[in-house]
């Protein structure tokens, strides 16, 4: 049996460098060079040394034993690729939003895009050395996410931090389910 999980966010909030991290594979990347015709539409902001950007998808896989697969699909982070999220998010278990709180305001259009889908998510907050430090409550009440969504730290580098996530997103579309069913 193989399961599809999306990651999404905004722009440069780590969501391919989430996927190699936890990917069994060498991750499929459609990263592309930033050009001088993005400048003023993919603002690297904090992160200057961003030089490209996802173009379409990334995808790892995670076999967890022989009748278990997990497939990982990245979404472009940018708004204008939002034509691409709907064939990405199509059969997908659930997701996994990626936010850099120097950049918060990058992944609402992504919180209504799973939410207007009914997609089970969690909020993965990615510890980024530049960003400020804020209390996961304080990112809850600033997303306006529910009670009932987990909202955790993460280091998108660090393989055993990207299992917690997934693992956290797996108990979220559980417990989803099971409330369904009563």
């Amino acid at each position: 049996m193989s399961v599809k999980i999306v990651v999404s966010g905004g722009f440069g909030v780590g969501k391919t460098t989430l996927i190699g991290a936890i990917s069994e594979i060498e991750p499929l990347s459609t990263e592309a060079a930033m050009t001088e015709v993005s400048v003023g539409v993919d603002d690297p902001g904090l992160r200057p040394d961003k030089t490209t950007t996802t173009v379409a998808m990334d995808f790892g896989r995670i076999t967890l034993d022989r009748s278990l697969v997990l497939y990982i699909f990245g979404t472009p982070g940018q708004e204008r690729f939002e034509f691409l999220w709907d064939d990405l998010l199509d059969g997908a278990l659930g997701g996994v939003i990626l936010v850099d709180t120097a950049r918060i305001e990058d992944c609402y259009p992504v919180l209504d895009f799973f939410e207007r889908h009914d997609t089970p998510f969690v909020v993965a907050v990615n510890r980024f050395h530049s960003s400020a430090r804020f209390d996961l409550d304080e990112v809850r009440e600033a997303l306006r996410v529910e009670e009932s969504v987990p909202v955790l730290e993460c280091d998108a580098r660090d393989r055993e931090s990207v299992k917690q996530v997934l693992v956290a997103l797996l108990e979220q579309v559980l417990a989803r389910r099971m409330a369904r069913a009563s």
